[in-house]
């Protein structure tokens, strides 16, 4: 797994606590996203005044009104996927790049969709820097997704959405998996639906509570954020 920078041995030793107490014995059973969360150094994704706090369990505000997820849900949902590696992958919403950073970190092609200008840049400078230089950034509307490079093998949304896309069933290949949260502005369920033409088989995760995707197939613009937690 390249394309880490080295970072100091006490945010190592943070990190390796936070997957023995938080996701392993919480039910992550995915040795290579225990591996991979083990590595990736999510205190480099917040601003320097929160890099105490990272490995925590808990989301972390980022710019914009935006969070990072907390671990255990990075976690859920990077194993709800069942990577094993080249399969190719729409991430709706960017933000700070950190389940982007997991996501390539276990072999996917990841085509990842910001709204935000500012949050894209931010996190083109920081995957760059941590040397992901294969990642596709694209600025514009995620919840429309991304058509031009359609089909994908997985799509996850990093963000609420009131309904399934419209478009997913198009650019979704069979047997592709979506994982994301699903509901109203404050309450969703995270689900995972397995494509199996013509039909899509839900499980639902767990109940969580996730900031609006902005979009034409998510949440209107001026929609109130709110605090990313697991319900």
């Amino acid at each position: 797994m390249g394309g880490l920078a080295e970072d100091e041995g006490a945010f190592s030793e943070q990190r390796s606590r936070m997957v023995e107490r938080d996701l392993r014995r919480r039910g992550i059973r995915d040795a290579r996203v225990l591996e991979t969360m083990g590595r990736v150094p999510r205190h480099l994704f917040v601003s320097p005044s929160l890099a105490g706090s990272a490995y925590a369990d808990a989301p972390l505000p980022t710019a914009e009104g935006q969070t990072i997820s907390q671990p255990y849900i990075v976690a859920l949902m990077t194993e709800a996927l069942a990577l094993s590696g080249g399969e190719k992958v729409l991430e709706l919403g960017t933000g700070s790049g950190y389940q982007t950073a997991v996501l390539t970190c276990l072999g996917a092609d990841v085509w990842s969709i910001e709204r935000s200008r500012m949050l894209w840049e931010a996190a083109r400078a920081r995957l760059s820097a941590l040397g992901f230089p294969s990642v596709h950034l694209i600025l514009g509307d995620g919840t429309a997704g991304l058509a031009a490079e359609a089909p994908f093998d997985r799509v996850l949304a990093t963000g609420s959405l009131p309904g399934v896309p419209p478009w997913l069933t198009d650019q979704l290949r069979p047997r592709g998996v979506f994982v994301g949260p699903i509901g109203g502005l404050y309450d969703q369920r995270l689900v995972r639906m397995e494509y199996d033409p013509p039909h899509m088989r839900e499980r639902v995760l767990c109940a969580c509570r996730f900031v609006p995707l902005v979009g034409a197939a998510g949440w209107p613009e001026g929609s109130a954020p709110c605090s990313e937690v697991e319900a």
